[in-house]
């Protein structure tokens, strides 16, 4: 019978399932509590899930004895290391498709509290500043009907963003190194041009691309610099797309008018230049932190488990 590891804890009725293909191997709590109790329950598994807040490194790959299948329950897989697992003979799968309704309700919910200036306009009711003879000391924020939104890689979860925006009338430029059908672009109204003229253009700029060695720091001075200085930067996908400390720069010198970040390089710390400019929307990397889309990406993932145990080829392989 195989041994599989679940390095976080899942619904009952999930583990319930699992426990019929295998002996479960899981933390002594919720999450492991360091890297040893990780390694402990990979040692000698033939099969784990993890998430993307497990770091599955080439050390961590060495000292497996069994491992052959790794699920990962999200669509980001930068915290394994593809390549040691490759090398190894592990199959690395991921969740896609389960979180994008998810994120892209998020990246409105960052445009609309950004523009509207939301958490600030909460913290001057609750500051006692309201007052029936200073209605508009709270000041003014950004329209977002009929804007221009510019979306940095527009696969499925930018495309879901997209469609969104329709419904704002605004229009949508896009940037992605791979060709998008051209009925898939018409029906969301959304033209294609090169990321300089996006970041120009773009009142609002959504980073929607996986992070790897090529988009590390794909945002950094010399591109804010491009944008106008009255724009939005919204990021909700992984940390270290945006170079930091030139962001709070920029945010600090009025290169750009604010940002919005569900994700920061190094998470969960953040650079302390960042957590200093009161222009800047944070959240704790919630894209998928709803019931429904979380129990969608379990059961994503279970899937690949079962059908990699079997024997055949699990749907979502990233390094075939």
């Amino acid at each position: 019978m195989p041994k599989i590891a679940v390095v976080r804890r899942l619904p009952q009725p999930l583990l319930d399932q699992l426990g019929k293909l295998g002996s479960l191997a899981l933390p002594a709590g919720e999450v492991c509590r360091d890297k040893a109790e990780l390694h402990d329950l990979l040692r000698d598994a033939d099969a784990a899930l993890v998430t993307a807040l497990d770091e599955i490194d080439g050390a961590t790959l060495n000292a497996c004895t069994r491992l052959k299948l790794l699920c990962n329950i999200g669509v980001g897989y930068n915290n394994i290391d593809v390549a040691a697992a490759t090398a190894k003979g592990v199959t690395v799968t991921n969740t896609p498709g389960a979180m994008d309704d998810a994120v892209a309700d998020l990246v409105f919910a960052q445009i609309l509290a950004v523009a509207r200036r939301l958490p600030q306009a909460d913290a001057f009711v609750r500051g006692g500043l309201w007052s029936a003879d200073s209605p508009g000391g709270f000041g003014m924020g950004m329209d977002v009907s009929k804007k221009t939104l510019g979306i940095i890689g527009f696969g499925r979860i930018g495309q879901t963003v997209a469609r969104r925006a329709l419904g704002f009338e605004m229009q949508t430029l896009y940037c992605n190194p791979s060709l998008v059908a051209a009925e898939t672009a018409s029906a969301l109204q959304a033209t294609r041009v090169e990321m300089d003229v996006l970041l120009a253009r773009a009142d609002f700029v959504v980073l929607q691309v996986p992070y790897r060695a090529d988009t590390h720091h794909l945002i950094g001075a010399g591109q804010l610099a491009k944008m106008k200085p009255t724009a939005v930067l919204i990021h909700s996908g992984r940390g270290g797309v945006v170079d930091d400390a030139a962001l709070a720069q920029a945010l600090r010198s009025g290169v750009i008018a604010a940002a919005a970040l569900d994700c920061v390089e190094g998470e969960p710390a953040v650079h302390p230049e960042l957590l200093a400019c009161p222009n800047l929307l944070f959240t704790p990397h919630i894209g998928s932190a709803t019931p429904t889309t979380r129990q969608n990406m379990a059961m994503l993932a279970l899937k690949n488990l079962i059908t990699g145990l079997q024997g055949g080829t699990p749907p979502n392989v990233v390094n075939r």
